[in-house]
């Protein structure tokens, strides 16, 4: 018995696999264009889409609001919150001391949240 034949179900598996990828590729670069998809090309067709809203022209360095980004950076602390508590509900059996620390972590963000609403960052009419 050779040294190789262990590694045989390996190669075979990497030689399906090229073939599965060159064959996806085959399939949507030369067969799929030529026969299933219609070549009508027209200005409204290639021009980019933007949510089904017209591009704007104007210049792209356009000056967005402090406001935007204030949302997005609470958004994303908030969703970091979601992040830490949902395997902690997961895994807390009642463990006094585990519940001690998630009560602290929950009161910080409670201060930091108090804290946002106090200055009218979660206000959308300014």
């Amino acid at each position: 018995m050779s040294s190789a034949t262990p590694f045989l179900p390996v190669l075979a598996l990497l030689l399906l696999s090229l073939g599965v990828g060159v064959g996806i590729l085959w399939v949507s670069g030369w067969l799929l264009p030529r026969f299933l998809k219609p070549n009508n090309p027209k200005a409204e067709k290639l021009t980019p889409y933007e949510c089904g809203v017209p591009m704007f022209q104007e210049n792209a360095r356009r000056r967005y609001s402090v406001k935007f980004y204030l949302v997005a950076v609470l958004f994303i602390l908030f969703d970091v919150e979601a992040a830490f508590l949902l395997p902690w509900a997961v895994q807390f059996k009642g463990n006094l001391h585990s519940f001690g620390a998630m009560l602290a972590f929950m009161a910080t963000l409670l201060v930091g949240y108090v804290y946002v609403w106090g200055k009218g960052a979660l206000e959308w009419e300014r």
